[in-house]
């Protein structure tokens, strides 16, 4: 007779999916969230019961807002998707080669910059283009010969830069006060930065090879033009190489660059969160404007964003019988004035004067007062290197009247090297100049910084 059949052994469930099985509710929830998307999608083949538990969407909400900053269930190019659950697949179909700490931080980057300029600058906004693919970032590797850092790709992924030059000059003229780094003027120099599409950059970047090959600097060097001014040449530079940016000088044909950024904060592509000198300067910026640091200006009839300190220390602040005088500079390493002997750090500063309340002396209200003279004294570390006495400011006399809007107006100064500072005083009349209504009086400007910054823009 043939021996009974033996019972077969129940199967085993997937690993970890045991002891899951025995806990419910909240407490199931609780450590699916905790294990992270890859787990939950993994814990799903496991049981029934565990497919259930990982695919309820409030789940997948959580993961697309922890890993992604995505709180609707969109796709990268905007398009509405049923759950958060699709939502979290097409990301990873599209992002999975990036880390996706830094997807996610270079996705709060954008939206946080495009939110900023929709609320104070949209004009600029509108000029910023959708994201390249990934085969659009293999084509320009592909033409440059050499790879980009991981930061960059990610960045030109979410945003194609600014919208190039145009074959149409008024058209370029319309949009030239318009670069999302922004800038300075002072006399006849205009300085305003566009963040440069992938299209231009490669174009560009052959073209400066080209220009530059004989000289042979820059022959064994892997950098591409990332950003550039509209108006006098001002050229950004990141080096694929070791990750930093740089901005050429006036002696760039000599290869004199200056990096952009603090070395220390540069990490590799092989880090779990990699960061190159774009990334870090573009998120420095950023903070810039949402803390105040920098603002929106007039040029004319024209809105740009100016580079000149509007806070402290940077940008320092005095009142004198009831005139307010703010001051800041910025380092402008592009200006031929550079090229001079012993002005190795060409400095311009901006000077803004205004009256909030009313013009006091000796306990006496104005309502207007006008500026005379001026008296700067300029340090180069602790020496003095000028001492200038002159009638106006840039031969202007300017009248300021109670509530009225600064007065503004630029200037320069070389300096042999870095650091240095500029303080002095103004004179004014209460009333008019043609009409005095009182005795004249100094109008203190207090000390302000010449110096190279860590974060040059």
């Amino acid at each position: 007779m043939a021996a009974p059949p033996q019972p077969q052994p129940e199967p085993e469930p997937a690993a970890g999916g045991a002891g899951l099985e025995a806990l419910e509710g909240l407490a199931l929830d609780t450590v699916i969230a905790k294990a992270g998307a890859r787990q939950a999608a993994a814990l799903a083949c496991a049981s029934t019961r565990l497919r259930d538990a990982a695919g309820d969407d409030a789940l997948w909400r959580r993961f697309c807002a922890d890993d992604l900053a995505l709180h609707a269930p969109l796709a990268p190019d905007g398009r509405a998707l049923p759950s958060f659950k699709d939502a979290y697949k097409v990301w990873l179909e599209s992002f999975g080669m990036y880390p996706l700490p830094l997807v996610r931080r270079v996705k709060i980057f954008w939206s946080s910059l495009k939110s900023w300029l929709s609320e104070n600058f949209p004009e600029a906004l509108k000029t910023l283009n959708k994201g390249v693919s990934e085969a659009q970032i293999q084509s320009a590797e592909d033409d440059l010969g050499f790879k980009l850092p991981l930061p960059t790709k990610l960045l030109y992924r979410f945003c194609n830069g600014q919208l190039p030059l145009s074959e149409h000059h008024h058209e370029n003229m319309r949009m030239a006060h318009l670069g999302i780094i922004g800038g300075y003027v002072f006399y006849d120099h205009l300085i305003n930065v566009h963040l440069s599409p992938l299209e231009q950059i490669v174009e560009e970047t052959k073209e400066f090879y080209r220009e530059f090959y004989d000289q042979g600097v820059f022959n064994m060097t892997n950098l591409i033009i990332v950003a550039t001014s509209w108006y006098r040449p001002k050229t950004f530079f990141l080096n694929c190489s070791d990750d930093q940016l740089y901005v050429g000088t006036i002696n760039l044909q000599d290869g004199e660059m200056l990096p952009c950024v603090p070395k220390s904060l540069i990490r590799p592509t092989n880090t779990d969160m990699p960061q190159d000198g774009l990334l870090l300067w573009l998120e420095e910026h950023l903070r810039r404007l949402q803390n105040g640091m920098i603002k929106i200006r007039m040029l004319k009839t024209s809105r740009y964003i100016s580079l000149f300190p509007e806070a402290s220390p940077s940008c320092t602040s005095a009142m004198t019988n009831g005139v307010k005088v703010r001051a800041s500079a910025v380092f402008a390493p592009e200006h031929p004035e550079s090229r001079r002997p012993g002005a190795k750090c060409l400095y311009a500063y901006s000077i803004r004067l205004s009256v909030p309340e009313a013009c006091m002396l000796g306990g006496v209200y104005y309502s207007s007062c006008q500026l005379y003279s001026r008296h700067w004294i300029i340090r180069w570390r602790d020496r003095v290197v000028s001492d200038v006495n002159g009638e106006g400011v840039i031969g202007k006399y300017p009248l300021l009247t109670t509530g009225q809007e600064e007065f503004v107006y630029e200037s320069c100064t070389p300096l042999p090297d870095s650091p240095g500072s500029v303080e002095g005083s103004f004179t004014f009349v209460p009333g008019k100049l043609s009409r005095p209504e009182g005795k004249p009086f100094e109008v203190t400007v207090a000390p302000f910084p010449l110096e190279i910054p860590e974060y040059i823009f």
